[in-house]
């Protein structure tokens, strides 16, 4: 991972980010994807599925077959400033980006597995996401996604060179389907425990960028899906903007709670500022900082 120096002049992309849970023998699993090695926005690291909205993500006929409508979710996501389509249009984005990049169909309920090669193929022939749930009649059970929290890229980006504001959402893996890479956006599919993921980025096995390191420190203080899941609908995104510095040569990133931050108080556990050693972000005080 290489740090950036520039200081980014553009306004931050909105995009849409998806935690993707199931519960297992080992515990509560979490979905990470490896990006292309090749990709210009953390090539090799291992994220969680998402990306830009794109303006199709808003379409009216789209929205339409979304089972709230888009003033509700506009009130899920607790973002004032934003239009009713464009808020209604970040779980669109979710749940397209999950459908992309690990074939995964978000928003379904018990009514029997959904038609994905056909899908599949209706994207394929050059339809887009809206006109092809339009002709399979597929509708999306948003109130599965679960709004989380939101990241807004500082200006001075220690690890890309463009800014992003995301949204991540987090759900539970609907029964039925398996998630599988798409071997061009993302070349391996990785369910693990949020412990064992941040133990393996500890002992440099993946790479992660801090909202993920950040987010499996969150997970890893439940037990089950249900419990993050219900810590989730309990409370509004909080949002996180990262604030960097150098101190005695080294890139740090604060967080909300950290002394040097603006935002007084902690939005979530874990340490409150991460240093870039080693060509990748590390706590100070080490691997316990993230599991304790």
């Amino acid at each position: 991972m290489e740090l950036n120096t520039e200081i980014i002049t553009t306004p931050p992309l909105d995009s849409a980010s998806v935690v993707l849970l199931r519960d297992s023998a080992e515990g509560m699993q979490v979905l990470l994807l490896r990006r292309h090695q090749a990709s210009n926005v953390l090539g090799g690291a291992y994220v969680f599925p998402g990306g830009k909205l794109d303006p199709e993500d808003q379409h009216p006929a789209l929205l339409s077959q979304l089972s709230q409508d888009a003033a509700t979710l506009h009130q899920r996501l607790a973002e004032p400033e934003l239009s009713p389509d464009r808020a209604a249009g970040l779980f669109v984005a979710a749940i397209r980006e999950a459908f992309e990049e690990c074939r995964i169909l978000l928003g379904q309920t018990g009514g029997g597995t959904p038609d994905l090669q056909a899908l599949q193929n209706a994207l394929a022939s050059g339809q887009s996401f809206s006109q092809a749930f339009q002709s399979l009649s597929l509708q999306l059970h948003t109130d599965a996604l679960v709004p989380w929290t939101r990241w807004i890229t500082p200006r001075q980006a220690s690890v890309t060179h463009k800014r992003f504001d995301t949204r991540f959402f987090i759900t539970r893996v609907p029964e039925g389907q398996t998630a599988e890479h798409d071997n061009f956006e993302a070349t391996e599919t990785l369910w693990t425990t949020p412990r064992e993921a941040l133990i393996r980025y500890w002992d440099h096995e993946i790479e992660l960028a801090p909202p993920q390191i950040m987010g499996l420190v969150q997970l890893a203080r439940h037990p089950d899906t249900q419990s993050a899941l219900t810590e989730a609908q309990s409370r509004q995104p909080p949002v996180v903007q990262p604030e960097p510095f150098d101190q005695d040569g080294v890139r740090t990133i604060c967080y909300p709670g950290d002394p040097k931050h603006s935002v007084p108080l902690a939005v979530f556990p874990g340490p409150t500022r991460l240093l870039f050693k080693n060509k990748r972000f590390e706590p100070e005080l080490g691997l316990a900082a993230l599991l304790d």
